[in-house]
């Protein structure tokens, strides 16, 4: 594997934290992002610790799991509360890194992977303290620690106290990535004791002192050595009041830019000529799949597959920030006028669950919403849809933005955070852009953008170019990592 072109990089040492890590265990773009970057980062030779914790459901997936010598039933106080912990390692193969599991039974032996137990955050609290304690252990010195979200945002924390005592971190800096600022770990002042961060720390520094809460990712954002988020745009955003939720003073006042990365595709399995979970393959070179996909995905859901329609694809968590509940109009009045045919998977908050709900019983042939999660549907109807709708009020990076791209199905977009980014609206009279870019997040906007889709659509020259400029976008990840081994190397050469 090539090697980044800076002199001894390779040697770099990062210790890696993260609460989900696909394909291991996933609940969001979280696992995707963390998966795909530590891959990215062990192929081109970081030297990596990577911790996670050991989910019940773990054992389903078959993993290699072996215990790790000396680092075995290991005493670990929060508070009043005493846990045991074990670390084993999950080996994966030479193409992807190994992961160092934290055995907890107490905390992690639970149906999912989060909760709202009252014990929530001592879990997050144990990972934290495990993972630099087994670096320590492991005579592991770190130069860079990567810890991502709230689940890991003590991290920074911690590590300040270490440097000054534990020798593996005296030259080590802290890295942590936002990929969702509206999830916060906030927790009751009452809970200071438990996160093992000893006498007179200012915990409420970064949360409302006037409620009685801690904000752990406050906490988080004001200790690291540096910060980012999954793209530029998102990163300007969050220092506002409008989605800053809360913490754009506790970002304004670091002094320097959150630097924006956006997430990248691992186009080994986000590729249209060779997704295993589709009968049939295509490229932009030949399309011919992807009509075979569209006539497959409606017979699959029960639609009609009415050419004339525009067949639109939705995958989602049907949240507010999602922006769900702005299409249920617009949606209504095309699905009325017989002008097109939706296709839509996800769960979430029941209103929006019900919005989908009514709009398959409404319509039976010209809608399907199938709740929860199906990773091969996910698949298909990225695949056999004609344009793709992601109408959020906010969006950190996306991610179906990027594989709607690729898989030749127009990306519908609001214009906010990684869409803005990845997503060029299309210019009939210049040929270029790669989608339908709408402003505001209101149901006329929405309104505007499937009526747009729809006649450009009927244009089928300028529809396949369309398409097609939007196939010829590379988001890898082996593109998108050189800017992470860069802040690595910023962060190495500051410790």
């Amino acid at each position: 594997m090539p090697r980044h072109p800076r002199a001894g990089l390779n040697l770099l040492r990062c210790c890696f934290i993260t609460a989900e890590l696909a394909p291991l265990v996933k609940a969001g773009g979280l696992a995707d992002a963390a998966g795909a970057l530590s891959t990215a980062l062990h192929r081109r030779g970081v030297g990596l610790q990577i911790f996670l914790p050991l989910y019940a459901e773990l054992y389903r997936t078959g993993l290699a799991l072996e215990a790790v010598p000396g680092l075995e039933a290991i005493r670990l106080g929060l508070g009043t509360h005493s846990y045991s912990y074990s670390i084993v390692r999950a080996r994966r193969g030479p193409d992807w890194p190994d992961v160092l599991l934290v055995d907890c039974p107490a905390l992690f032996d639970r149906p999912g992977i989060y909760g709202d137990a009252p014990d929530e955050h001592r879990r997050f609290a144990l990972l934290c303290r495990a993972a630099l304690e087994t670096c320590a252990r492991l005579h592991f010195a770190p130069q860079v620690v990567h810890c991502h979200d709230w689940h890991t945002a003590l991290v920074p924390t911690y590590l300040r106290q270490l440097r000054g005592t534990a020798a593996p971190f005296r030259g080590s800096r802290s890295l942590l990535t936002i990929h969702n600022l509206g999830y916060q770990g906030i927790l009751p002042a009452s809970a200071a004791g438990e996160l093992g961060l000893g006498a007179g720390t200012d915990l409420l520094v970064a949360g409302d002192p006037s409620a009685g809460h801690i904000n752990l990712l406050g906490l988080g954002l004001r200790d690291a050595d540096r910060v980012s988020t999954v793209s530029p745009t998102y990163a300007a955003e969050i220092c506002t009041p409008e989605l800053g939720m809360g913490l754009d003073d506790v970002l304004l006042a670091r002094g320097e830019p959150v630097v924006g990365i956006m997430n990248g595709v691992d186009y080994a399995a986000w590729d249209p000529a060779t997704d295993r979970h589709l009968p049939h393959h295509y490229s932009a070179a030949d399309l011919t799949g992807k009509a075979q996909l569209r006539a497959a995905l409606c017979a699959k859901l029960g639609l009609d597959p009415d050419p004339r329609r525009l067949l639109i694809g939705m995958v989602s968590r049907l949240v507010w920030q999602k922006g769900i509940d702005l299409v249920a109009e617009p949606l209504a009045e095309a699905l009325e006028r017989g002008t097109v045919t939706l296709a839509a998977l996800g769960s979430g908050e029941p209103a929006n669950e019900a919005l989908l709900e009514s709009l398959a019983r409404q319509y039976p042939r010209h809608a399907a919403f199938n709740r929860g999660y199906d990773e091969p549907l996910a698949h298909w109807i990225e695949a056999g849809s004609d344009a793709f709708l992601m109408p959020s009020r906010y969006e950190p990076c996306g991610l179906n933005q990027l594989y709607s791209l690729k898989y030749g199905t127009v990306p519908i977009v609001r214009r906010t955070g990684g869409l803005a980014d990845s997503v060029t609206h299309f210019d009939p009279a210049t040929g270029l852009g790669t989608g339908i870019v709408f402003n505001d997040p209101d149901p006329d906007a929405v309104r505007w953008a499937l009526d747009t889709a729809v006649a450009w659509r009927a244009d089928e020259p300028l529809w396949h170019r369309l398409l097609t400029n939007g196939m010829a976008e590379d988001f890898s990840w082996d593109r998108q990592v050189d800017r992470y081994l860069e802040l690595y190397a910023e962060l190495a050469d500051s410790g």
